[in-house]
């Protein structure tokens, strides 16, 4: 049997993940990114419908396709006398247009509720998969220390490295510790995979994956991209169930064989290690009855739909919303190309992807990198700023007395 790397090895190598160069450059490009959609935007006329037919501009579809682009000043002629179905406005025209109300400050709150939902969604779900071994603190700790990991991780590689260290200093045993990350991750994709067949018959497919979609991303068929990303999904989801559930001893042998080879050789003894987890995880989880199950799915369920909600309430605080349902389907697709970010947390990445994937059901000119930027204080900066003040004093409290 591999020994395990010594406490200390472990967790230097957990402090080293949280450094302030890696804290502070996600940070920087996602405000980067937010700041250019900011001035891209006040920069940008838009072309909004005139009731009094005096708008001064007339659609002239000169792409061709039929479809009214309010941000395309190409698709729009102005006329000699002043009439016209649109009229032309700025930034600033439009910003000033904007009132906000009660009603926005209501959805805005309902932004705020949902994300603390998703919260506690992630902390009942610890609990429950712990069997409660982790009181209401320590599940708290645990789950936002995850998301601070994730968030500080390319979105490729994301926090799951971190999370087992995270639970076994909590005083989780080594395998449930393992055991229980490989239950959030089975149960989050579970979630996924079920949800956007569901969701998309409500939808349809066209409206899912609109041509700007395509030129937003230098090209790249978003249709095309996001089932190959769907397709691995669902492969790694099965990988992991067959691989806990049937064939663990099978599955480290192989990998270990593999690892034998002279390039990889080097992770072989942290392979070896893992493989002994995944053994003991495999024990722990066949264990568990039908109702633990149940309860982790339910609790999965409230946390992720809680989270796609956001988009929604934000997106209602500034402006009419006309399909709640296409603007929650379009996330579920987004989700998935954020999955292949290089950079920490999807930052700067997902301020753009948002601002590709919405911009023709958000009317926002001047705001859609507003908005955009509070998505992501609510579902990024948040959970850093907190990792912040719980690490120092998570460690010290639950560092282990010196021998």
């Amino acid at each position: 049997m591999t020994a395990e790397p010594p406490a200390q090895d472990k967790e230097k190598a957990f402090r080293s993940g949280f450094s302030r160069r890696r804290i502070l450059l996600p940070i920087l490009i996602g405000l980067l990114a937010a700041g250019w959609l900011l001035v891209r935007d006040l920069r940008a006329p838009r072309f909004e419908p005139a009731p009094d037919g005096h708008g001064g501009f007339t659609w002239n579809d000169a792409n061709g396709n039929g479809i009214v682009d309010p941000s395309d000043p190409a698709d729009f002629s102005s006329t000699a006398d002043g009439s016209g179905d649109f009229r032309r406005l700025i930034a600033r025209d439009a910003l000033t247009s904007v009132e906000w109300t009660w009603y926005s400050t209501g959805w805005l709150l309902l932004a705020l509720l949902f994300t603390a939902f998703r919260d506690l969604g992630y902390i009942v779900r610890i609990r429950i998969l712990t069997s409660k071994q982790l009181g209401w603190r320590s599940s708290f700790n645990a789950v936002m220390l995850w998301e601070f990991a994730c968030n500080l991780a390319p979105s490729v590689v994301g926090g799951t490295a971190f999370a087992a260290f995270i639970l076994q200093r909590e005083g989780i045993a080594l395998g449930r510790s393992t055991a229980i990350v490989l239950v959030t991750a089975m149960l989050d994709e579970l979630f996924y995979i079920i949800t956007v067949p569901l969701v998309f018959a409500f939808v349809g497919m066209a409206a899912l994956f609109p041509p700007h979609l395509d030129e937003a991303f230098g090209g790249l068929n978003m249709m095309v991209v996001f089932w190959i990303g769907y397709a691995v999904i669902v492969a790694m989801t099965l990988a992991v169930w067959y691989a806990v559930f049937f064939r663990p001893r099978a599955i480290k042998h192989w990998t270990l064989k593999l690892f034998q080879w002279k390039p990889l050789r080097r992770w072989r003894q942290d392979i070896a290690a893992t493989g002994h987890d995944l053994v003991l995880a495999s024990a722990d989880l066949k264990e568990r009855p039908v109702s633990y199950w149940a309860k982790g799915f339910a609790a999965t369920v409230w946390g992720w739909a809680s989270r796609f909600l956001v988009v929604n309430c934000l997106a209602a605080a500034f402006f009419p919303v006309s399909d709640h349902m296409l603007l929650y389907a379009r996330q579920l697709v987004m989700w998935v190309i954020l999955l292949i970010s290089p950079t920490p947390g999807a930052s700067g990445f997902a301020e753009l992807a948002f601002a590709g994937f919405f911009k023709d059901l958000l009317p926002a000119l001047g705001l859609i990198g507003a908005v955009a930027l509070v998505w992501r204080l609510l579902t990024y900066y948040l959970y850093v700023v907190i990792g912040v003040i719980i690490l120092p004093r998570w460690l010290r409290r639950t560092a282990k007395p010196s021998a």
